[in-house]
């Protein structure tokens, strides 16, 4: 437990915790006698603590991000896919503590297992030392891309689905200014809605203008 401790940058005080977080219902079940738990109630409280540590994180460091954005942003980041990753990074396989019939079925391998071991944790961390304790295991492990993903947001795609929620809605892209010399040129384009302009943006490439304008207008419809 030591090295899964290193790993995690945190020592726990009741190391009783973290045996539960890595106990599956299969290996509580073949050891009932022995007053064995499993981490299924770690894990209900660890998806709630992972889910507004995110939210919390993403309305902070993301003023203009819109609501949509963050109900997509988060629910990608907190997805089992991603804790998958997590428990991976963390070689968590080797720590489970799982029953004959699972470890015999790869269950140290099956993503869903250990995307749920890697909530346990959270709670188990989150009950032994507190919110912040937890919140840095989060942002370290599963927060660290964010940046990365939001500046690749297609905001683009964002709005046009945004505004699409009513019928007979236009989009349309314009250039408004190009200055600067021809390997260093400036673009500024603005985004019209129903001929209306919602946003404007600044850019090296025309891309990211428009992707700027989009962002822009996201901010304006989203208030």
């Amino acid at each position: 437990m030591n090295e899964l401790e290193k790993k995690l940058n945190y020592s726990f005080k009741d190391i009783g915790l973290l045996n539960t977080a890595l106990s599956h219902s299969s290996y509580a079940n073949e050891n009932k006698k022995l007053g064995e738990v499993c981490n299924e109630r770690l894990e209900f409280l660890g998806d709630s603590i992972l889910g507004v540590v995110t939210a919390d994180y993403l309305y902070k460091n993301f003023p203009d991000m819109p609501e949509g954005q963050m109900t997509k942003t988060r629910s990608e980041l907190v997805c089992e896919p991603s804790l998958h990753g997590v428990a991976q990074e963390l070689n968590l396989g080797k720590y489970l503590r799982l029953g004959k019939g699972e470890e015999m079925g790869g269950g140290r391998t099956r993503p869903s297992i250990m995307a749920d071991a890697v909530e346990a944790i959270l709670a188990a961390v989150y009950l032994d030392g507190g919110i912040e304790e937890a919140a840095k295991i989060i942002k370290r492990f599963i927060l660290v891309n964010v940046e990365s993903g939001v500046k690749n947001h297609d905001y683009k795609t964002t709005l046009q689905e945004f505004v699409q929620k009513k019928n007979d809605q236009v989009l349309k892209y314009e250039m408004v200014d190009a200055t600067g010399p021809d390997h260093a040129k400036t673009f500024v384009f603005r985004v019209l809605l129903n001929g209306e302009e919602i946003g404007e943006g600044v850019g090296r490439t025309k891309k990211e203008a428009e992707q700027n304008a989009a962002r822009q207008a996201l901010k304006e419809l989203s208030k």
